[in-house]
């Protein structure tokens, strides 16, 4: 298991089988769904303490992005005194516009009067960054959409810490689950089911990944979303309060806002962190300029 994933999660993040173990005790565990005034306020106690009580001592960092994840954990550590600084990063290079998660990420660090640190990686750092990752990741059995995504996103997450001396960070990893935060919980027959099984193929998706960064660059991650009370507690909540055919993540939205979060910034539409940060177009262009028809040859020449 690894030394830096939020061992406070009950060892389930350093095996599979274990994960499976975990989200399936708290599947057998649901009741149901209750009255939702009631769950919420139940909701908004458990997701503050469970940011509360992974806050060190000593400085840490947010992985920060200017969604409502991460503001809203930025809110928390704020309301809380507690010592941090917000890291963001981008990437564009050659007349390319300013990534979206730039543009909002200045605009909460301000709004909340936040210790905040950015860097738009230019196309050469990207690339370098873009390398060490794939040499990180486990060697994929194809090179499909799942592999492009899992090396976007774990370059956010190793150019953000490259900006820090902080090892502990904050992340908003597995919010998109419990709040039905993904395009496929919009076009699920049932939506709670698919929040269930999302949760359940996080390993593979998202933690297999997220472990080995933490390995190879020494980041202590910290990760309220996937508390066993806040799991518990969010799947109380029927899908009609989390999605609509406008907004993903209502019931998160409303208590970011309860909490003290703008409405412009709880309520902002934002695309996954490949996206936002546009590190999935410094793949693209990178694959380009060396000649590769697809991003996946580019990213197979990496492993190979």
């Amino acid at each position: 298991m690894s030394k830096f994933i939020d061992l406070s999660v009950k060892g389930a993040l350093g095996d599979e089988s274990k994960w499976f173990e975990y989200i399936g005790g708290i599947k057998a565990a649901h009741a149901g769904f209750v009255d939702y005034d009631g769950a919420k306020v139940e909701l908004r106690k458990v997701l503050v303490s469970a940011i509360e009580k992974r806050i060190p001592e000593h400085h840490f960092g947010i992985f920060f992005s200017g969604g409502v994840d991460s503001s809203f954990i930025a809110q928390v550590c704020k309301n809380k005194n507690a010592n941090f600084t917000c890291y963001t990063v981008g990437f564009s290079d050659k007349n390319m516009a300013i990534p979206p998660d730039i543009i909002y990420s200045r605009k909460v660090a301000k709004d909340l009067d936040l210790n905040y640190v950015e860097k738009i990686y230019n196309e050469s750092e990207a690339e370098k960054i873009i390398e060490e990752v794939v040499k990180i990741l486990p060697k994929p059995k194809e090179f499909g959409i799942d592999f492009f995504v899992k090396v976007g996103v774990g370059a956010v997450i190793l150019a953000a810490k490259k900006l820090a001396d902080d090892s502990v960070f904050f992340s908003g990893l597995g919010s998109e689950e419990i709040f039905a935060g993904y395009q496929r919980h919009s076009e699920a027959n049932d939506v709670d089911d698919e929040c269930w099984n999302g949760l359940k193929m996080m390993w593979q998706r998202d933690i297999l990944r997220d472990v080995s960064i933490a390995n190879a660059a020494d980041i202590d991650f910290r990760l309220p979303f996937l508390d066993e009370d806040v799991i518990k507690s969010a799947m109380k909540i029927s899908s009609d309060h989390k999605i609509n055919d406008k907004f993903k993540k209502i019931v998160l939205r409303e208590i970011a806002e309860l909490e003290g979060l703008s409405h412009e910034f709880a309520w902002r539409k934002k695309q996954g962190a490949q996206y936002g940060s546009k590190f999935d177009k410094a793949i693209a262009r990178i694959a380009k300029k060396k000649g590769f028809k697809l991003k996946k040859d580019y990213l197979r020449n990496l492993v190979d």
